[in-house]
């Protein structure tokens, strides 16, 4: 998953993190009892955060572990590294390929785009996508900043 910000809603449980209200960052520190002065401004009330706060926890990844799963955060602007936007690349081609710029038209190409991205093709994406990011591990690998 990409780290957009609508993927990344904290769970009520989770510590704040410098994104936060002050008004929660300071009420985490209260609740925790953490020293801080009630007329802290806001970047002192994070600086004492970022010392002391554990990882935060996002709602997504509480919905994955409950079934077994665990999120996989990319880099952001990474595109090719989202196996649903090779997805989506598929229909949108698909419904390119077939346009005649009705509304009627667009909503059976759709439905016909779908069906092209089936278990099949859901293997290769990822498998494509595995190979570009093991090429960007082993970029990294070799990359010597003295060069």
């Amino acid at each position: 998953m990409d780290n957009a910000s609508y993927h990344n809603t904290l769970s009520p449980c989770s510590p704040p993190t410098p994104n936060c209200s002050k008004e929660r960052i300071w009420n985490w520190l209260i609740e925790n009892q953490i020293p801080c002065e009630a007329n802290s401004l806001k970047a002192e009330l994070v600086a004492v955060l970022k010392k002391i706060a554990p990882i935060p926890v996002y709602e997504v990844d509480e919905i994955a572990k409950r079934d077994g799963h665990e999120i996989l955060r990319t880099p952001p602007y990474h595109p090719e590294l989202q196996p649903i936007e090779l997805c989506w690349g598929i229909v949108k081609s698909h419904i390119a390929r077939n346009c005649d710029f009705t509304l009627s038209n667009l909503r059976s190409q759709l439905e016909d785009g779908f069906t092209k991205v089936d278990v099949s093709t859901c293997v290769k994406v990822i498998r494509k996508i595995k190979e570009r990011a093991d090429q960007f591990w082993n970029e990294d690998m070799n990359f010597d900043p003295s060069e």
